[in-house]
């Protein structure tokens, strides 16, 4: 929800982030100081559940409000408030605990509701309702704990329980028990950003996928702290088990890296070959244990250790609990932040890795504290030379990595802070610009026309396009098409990524027309849909060419309310054109992408790009009045009479002549596909539908069967073209219509 007002760049999730799990510290370090342990530690809870289910209720009000004001005080107007009653909940319930090790098996179970609540809003709640309907369950499990909190605070007296923990000669420094935590801490939130980056280029970056990582990953950790709970119990010196969780933990993450990096790209998968996509998820969740499941484990048994570790003769449990879940999440805060902004980007994946494997024997030595253990250097140096760079295909081809082993030649694959960016060249001469795992734009045909189509589409209907934002820069090709019509003086490019311009200026310079030189276009690093949503300034044409639409984040720039937007920043006459893609995505998709078009623009109009004479992919077109193209008009400003044309060498190069072939691929609009379009789900804020729709689609190829039940619905436009040369009767051949 908060990704919708305050962007979806690494800066801002990281944000988003930091407010959360900060609101969750400071709430486990405040109970114990505000609420005194005479209080029954049950009906603590219920007021701090009620609490939570207001702040659920509130923040439906409060999201759309949001994103007028800065992204820091956003978030923490959204999450603080909610996250520091979460925080609490804890520290409230372990004053009903009897014995440290309940208080790990506490910890566990909570992990269980985590993952329990991650699949629910994942697969079920969010893909059938929506946000709204998500935060009502959320808010009734709320009240239902709630009264079953205070069922049971009336039926029984206050626990004023004291722990005594282990003798002194057994026990660990405190000090060296929570900073060793705290080490833990950071390693598995800044392994769970790495990781769930590189998973998400292996399975596919669908909110399904993500909603698979997530559990397995809390998974892990709560059957870890089970276990760490059972053995805190039966072991007499809790602070060496937990030295030896860090240490072992070291050679897990040397695992995953091991895995992720260099193993299960090259495993011969191909997701295609099942159109079951649930079959795809089972597969993932194989995968995501094989590789997750070690370290994940120790990570959660160290918890309870700790516990274990840090208590003292006659200490309050809610205080105890408080100060070791405090630095756990304190040192989790600075892995999240520091993996997702800095290292990541600055070193790249496996540095940060090796890092990461170090921070884990430094923690386990620190506790273990002997001489004897100065040899683990010698090891701990292997773990971290053993730590690979990242698959080269993996950055490229994603989820179908080992379908490309040996096919292209990598000239370029960096992690950047948003995104990851490669290159492909082959020997035929096509060269392939990939994001996220995809294939964004190339130089071979069909992606060209395409590219070519959003940009000239967006200017030539338009009868003054002097400023025109272009959100998506892929290769920079759109961008290129727009800015060498003579009519545009200024173009805004915004991109999420900063490497993407790079690359593009380097690699496509040719197809693109040098545009990120262009004195007359700017670059903007920014979430495209923050940016406008942010700015004040209008635009006489608006072109956006969004992800895969499967891809998580992809449908907020689809969404009704976001076109309205778009909308709103059109000047007088102005033009906007989308994206759309037939293939890996199902009918349903396609249709509520279509219909929230339709429904901001009325007016508005398809252009298709058939490849090989079926459907692939195609181009939607908006604007306030209704479109009428003068194709004599058209001819001027393609500028063909002239014979030295940007634009008609543009058009030239991918296979139109003339006018007529750009207004050819006509192929349909709202009148014509009204009941086909019946009963479409629109995509809005609230249920972000279409990326649903499209996540369980991402294994079919229907895009020939999808356009062309579309191209029989399609009527001869009779009042959209004019001419008095006779162009109309040209175009009209040209689709091969009739009168």
């Amino acid at each position: 929800m908060l990704e919708l007002a305050v962007g979806s760049t690494a800066v801002s999730l990281a944000i988003l982030l930091a407010a959360f799990m900060g609101g969750t510290c400071f709430g486990s370090l405040l109970l114990p100081r505000v609420v005194a342990p005479r209080f029954h530690p049950l009906r603590a809870y219920a007021l701090i559940e009620l609490g939570i289910g207001a702040c659920g209720i509130l923040a439906l009000l409060w999201m759309p409000v949001v994103g007028g004001y800065g992204r820091g005080m956003a978030a923490a107007a959204c999450l603080i408030p909610p996250t520091v009653l979460m925080g609490a909940t804890l520290p409230a319930l372990a004053r009903a605990a009897r014995g440290v090790s309940w208080l790990g098996f506490l910890y566990g179970v909570n992990i269980a509701g985590a993952v329990a609540g991650c699949l629910l809003a994942g697969f079920y709640l969010l893909r059938e309702f929506d946000v709204a309907t998500a935060t009502y369950v959320a808010m009734g499990i709320n009240l239902a704990m709630a009264a079953m909190a205070g069922v049971g605070a009336s039926g029984s007296a206050p626990s004023q329980s004291r722990f005594f923990g282990n003798q002194p000669a057994a026990l660990a420094s405190g000090t060296a028990v929570y900073f060793a935590i705290a080490l833990s801490g950071f390693c598995a939130l800044a392994a769970e950003a790495i990781w769930t980056r590189l998973l998400g280029l292996l399975f596919g970056a669908s909110v399904y996928a993500f909603a698979v990582i997530l559990a397995v990953f809390l998974a892990g950790l709560g059957m870890g702290s089970g276990m760490g709970a059972a053995l805190a119990k039966r072991v007499n010196r809790p602070g060496i088990a937990l030295g030896w969780c860090q240490l072992l933990a070291a050679a897990a993450i040397a695992w995953t890296a091991f895995n992720l990096d260099a193993s299960l790209p090259y495993w011969p998968v191909n997701p295609a070959i099942s159109s079951n996509i649930w079959f795809n998820f089972q597969l993932d969740v194989v995968r995501a244990v094989w590789a997750l499941l070690p370290a994940t484990l120790l990570w959660g048994a160290s918890f309870p250790l700790a516990l274990a570790a840090a208590a003292s003769k006659e200490q309050d449990p809610a205080q105890l609990m408080a100060g070791v879940y405090a630095a756990n999440t304190f040192g989790a805060i600075v892995g999240a932040l520091g993996a997702s902004l800095l290292l990541i980007a600055w070193v790249g994946s496996q540095r940060a890795q090796q890092i990461l494997v170090a921070s884990s024997m430094v923690a386990g030595l620190l506790l273990l504290r002997s001489w004897k253990f100065a040899a683990a250097v010698v090891p701990a140096g292997l773990l971290i030379y053993s730590v690979p760079p990242v698959a080269k295909p993996l950055i490229a081809y994603g989820r179908y990595a080992a379908t490309w082993v040996g096919k292209s030649d990598i000239v370029y694959a960096r992690e950047g802070l948003n995104s990851a960016v490669a290159v492909a060249s082959f020997a035929n001469g096509a060269v392939t610009f990939h994001v996220a795992g995809k294939i964004q734009a190339s130089n071979v045909p069909r992606d060209m026309r395409l590219q070519r189509m959003l940009g000239h589409l967006t200017t030539l209907p338009n009868a003054h396009p002097s400023s025109v934002l272009v959100i998506g820069c892929g290769a920079g090709i759109t961008a290129g098409a727009v800015s060498i019509d003579p009519r545009v003086e200024r173009e805004t490019i915004v991109e999420i990524e900063r490497l993407v311009p790079e690359v593009a200026a380097r690699y496509f310079r040719e197809p693109n027309f040098d545009v990120l030189d262009n004195p007359k276009v700017r670059v903007r690093i920014d979430d495209g849909r923050h940016y406008l949503m942010a700015s004040s300034e209008r635009f006489d044409g608006i072109t956006i060419d969004p992800l895969d639409p499967w891809v998580k984040g992809a449908a907020n720039l689809y969404t009704e309310e976001f076109l309205e937007a778009m909308k709103q920043h059109l000047n007088p006459g102005g033009v906007v054109t989308m994206y759309i893609q037939l293939f890996e995505t199902d009918l349903e998709a396609v249709k509520s992408s279509v219909a929230t078009f339709f429904a901001v623009f009325p007016n508005g109009t398809i252009w298709g790009n058939p490849y090989n004479g079926q459907g692939h992919d195609m181009v939607l077109m908006g604007q306030v009045e209704p479109l009428r193209i003068d194709l004599d008009e058209m001819e001027q400003r393609v500028g063909y009479r002239g014979g030295d044309s940007r634009i008609a060498q543009s058009l030239a190069e991918i296979g139109m002549n003339s006018p007529v072939d750009l207004f050819a691929t006509y192929a349909s609009r709202r009148p014509d596909l009204a009941e086909w379009l019946r009963n479409a789900p629109i995509n809005r804020d609230r249920n972000l539908r279409m990326q649903y729709l499209a996540g369980l689609g991402l294994n079919l190829d229907d895009a020939a069967a999808i356009y062309a039940g579309m191209l029989r619905l399609r009527r001869f436009p009779e009042d959209l073209f004019a001419s008095a040369e006779g162009r109309v009767e040209s175009l009209r051949r040209a689709m091969g219509a009739e009168r």
